[in-house]
């Protein structure tokens, strides 16, 4: 992107910046031919194959340029957009909540330790392994309220983690919000990778949103309201876009060849 013609100072480019990427988002919204799904529909919508990708891919690179050129750059490093499910229930909302501001390979460590002193992995097993359990297996303080808030509330069906992906996304996300510790990234990440919700996009995510900087040449990330209203032009398709852009960041910055690696799971 060019400098404005005229001079001026790094903080008037970086407002000029901004501004065109807002023009931009509003241009996007106004003029998305395709209109959200119906409620219903995204009720059903679930990406469960390699096809939907697929399938998905071909919607957003048609639809949006900009989305095209990045995918042709993944193409050609030779990534591929993964599919990356994971299992639900109990189980999958564990590895969510151990993976919050750790490092891969700590998530993995402590997952492991899981697995082997709480088996089978299961809300009553996990509270009755108790608080030195906890301790052993490497869970912060925090981690331990939240996971004990979530199997409490698996077990007095407050909350039925399967049944999720049958309710309007709202709702849904109002349900796992509601439990303490589970914040709005945690509930976008368990519907978009454990119950493979097609139009979710966690737009708050770091690597989601330097992603974006990146494909726009912004000199600072778009905040999580921007990038949510950019992303609205991507709908229904929004879980493959940011499966697109999490594979273009961990490509442009590290040149992994899988895509996956600054994925959440």
């Amino acid at each position: 992107m060019e400098k404005p013609v005229g001079g001026g100072s790094k903080s008037e480019y970086g407002l000029y910046q901004r501004e065109l990427f807002l023009l931009i988002t509003i241009g996007f919204v106004l003029f998305n031919p395709t209109g959200p799904k119906s409620e219903m529909e995204l009720r059903l919508s679930r990406i469960k194959s390699i096809e939907d990708i697929r399938d998905g891919l071909a919607f957003l690179t048609e639809q949006d340029r900009d989305l095209a050129r990045a995918f042709q750059f993944i193409r050609t490093a030779g990534v591929e957009i993964p599919l990356r499910l994971r299992p639900g229930g109990f189980g999958g909302l564990v590895e969510i909540v151990i993976s919050q501001l750790v490092s891969k390979a700590s998530a993995r460590a402590i997952h492991q330790r899981f697995e082997q002193y709480i088996l089978p992995l299961t809300p009553k097993a996990y509270l009755d392994a108790g608080v030195e359990t906890w301790r052993i297996i490497g869970l912060s303080r925090p981690k331990q309220t939240t996971l004990s808030a979530v199997a409490t509330a698996i077990i007095s069906g407050d909350l039925e983690p399967d049944r999720l992906g049958q309710l309007p996304v709202e709702e849904a996300m109002l349900q796992l919000t509601a439990i303490k510790g589970i914040g709005t990234w945690s509930a976008e990440v368990y519907l978009l990778f454990c119950l493979g919700h097609q139009d979710i996009f966690p737009a708050g995510d770091l690597a989601l949103r330097e992603a974006a900087r990146l494909i726009w040449c912004l000199d600072e990330r778009p905040s999580d309201r921007e990038l949510k209203q950019i992303a609205s032009k991507w709908s229904p398709w929004r879980g493959v876009a940011a499966r697109l852009l999490w594979a273009y960041y961990a490509t442009k910055k590290s040149g992994n060849k899988s895509g996956k690696s600054v994925m959440p799971l």
